[in-house]
């Protein structure tokens, strides 16, 4: 759409907050979720243009929950208001992924830890994200790792288990998005699973899974069988 369009132009079915109460709010992309919390865009941009300039300047949602409110008052299109529900709301998901063991998501399979991860089927480029879960199996944090066109080149083994060797976290599972196409694993998938099993291996660190999401849905590498031995 274009960027003086508001949002009140676009069709019922790609307004942020329509297709959340239709679809639930996992089904939005992050830059999604941020416009409905900006609400109003700028006389020059939508909001939703707005939250994705506001994502691509800080490098995703990790960069944007380290930024100071001195930072954000000098990006254009950012008011005192937004500021403030953007970092409440900012706040409150540092407060739920430091919440109590017992509050915190299970992951008993693969659909749970995909539920935690549909915005990646929407995102317009390649990401890489690693989920901490502790020693029960609930979620730590979710981390994004890399952003751009995923290929052995660029990938670190290091990157992916950082965290996870820093925080003594005991397993974890990948995810990755492609942004065109499906979800179904590539040649390369298979093999980068089988390189970051056999380097978990050696640090102690579990590989649970590795998920793949497409424009259409999402896969399992372990339910599909494919490169996990059980």
């Amino acid at each position: 759409m274009p960027d003086h369009l508001t949002i009140a132009d676009f069709p019922d079915d790609q307004r942020p907050r329509e297709r959340l109460l239709a679809n639930g709010a996992s089904a939005l992309s992050n830059a999604e979720l941020l416009a409905i919390l900006l609400r109003t865009g700028t006389p020059d941009e939508n909001v939703l243009r707005l939250a994705e300039r506001l994502l691509a300047h800080y490098n995703g949602l990790h960069g944007l929950a380290q930024a100071a409110p001195a930072d954000l008052q000098q990006f254009k299109g950012l008011g005192a208001a937004k500021i403030a529900q953007m970092l409440a709301a900012l706040e409150l998901g540092k407060r739920l992924m430091t919440a109590p063991p017992e509050q915190r998501p299970l992951i008993r399979s693969a659909a749970d830890a995909a539920h935690l991860l549909l915005d990646m089927s929407h995102l317009p480029q390649e990401h890489v994200r690693v989920m901490l879960l502790d020693s029960q199996r609930r979620v730590v944090t979710i981390s994004t790792v890399y952003i751009g066109t995923l290929n052995a080149t660029v990938l670190r083994v290091s990157e992916i288990f950082r965290e996870a060797v820093t925080r003594n976290i005991p397993a974890i599972i990948l995810a990755h998005n492609h942004p065109v196409g499906d979800a179904h694993p590539s040649p390369e998938d298979i093999d980068l699973t089988r390189t970051l099993i056999a380097a978990g291996q050696l640090l102690d660190i579990a590989v649970l899974d590795h998920l793949i999401f497409g424009q259409h849905g999402w896969s399992s590498l372990r339910e599909l069988g494919l490169a996990f031995k059980d």
